[in-house]
């Protein structure tokens, strides 16, 4: 007789709420920043895409006080690379910047962009980061609550 058969069913069950419990959920997570300054909403939203890794999927909504409205993939987080950190440049645009990918978001008319990290070079405040916070929650962290965390370069 196994462990199991000899223990009952409710060894079974623990087990799988256990299992369960280690599991990443697909369920959306939303985060958002307001960027008065431009007119702007950000939200990056961040979907598991592994049960077991850190692998997320994320995507970004920009939304203007005027209504209009833009959304863009990001580059998926493949393992403790989802970080965003945004940033309003002197030129009045936002840029998104992450390890991999940067975006600029221009607030005139809500159209997110891909660009190449050289094109960033600008001055710029930064204004926050979407990230995990200390329990591991994702969330927008504005500068006010921790300072900017450069990107290391591979």
């Amino acid at each position: 007789m196994n462990l199991v058969q000899r223990r009952g069913p409710a060894w079974l069950v623990m087990g799988l709420v256990l299992l369960l419990a280690a599991c990443n959920s697909d369920r959306p997570e939303p985060a958002e920043a307001d960027v008065p300054s431009a007119g702007l909403r950000l939200r990056v939203t961040r979907v598991a895409t592994h049960p077991f890794l850190s692998r997320y999927r994320l995507t970004l909504q920009v939304e203007g006080s005027r209504g209009c409205t833009d959304t863009a993939e990001l580059f998926p987080d493949t393992g403790y690379a989802g970080r965003r950190n945004v940033y309003a440049q002197a030129s009045g645009v936002i840029t998104l910047l992450g390890q991999y990918d940067a975006r600029v978001i221009d607030p005139a008319q809500c159209r997110i962009r891909l660009v190449e990290f050289q094109s960033v070079g600008e001055p710029s405040k930064f204004l926050g980061a979407f990230d995990v916070d200390a329990e591991k929650r994702w969330q927008f962290i504005p500068a006010s609550m921790r300072p900017e965390r450069p990107f290391e370069k591979h």
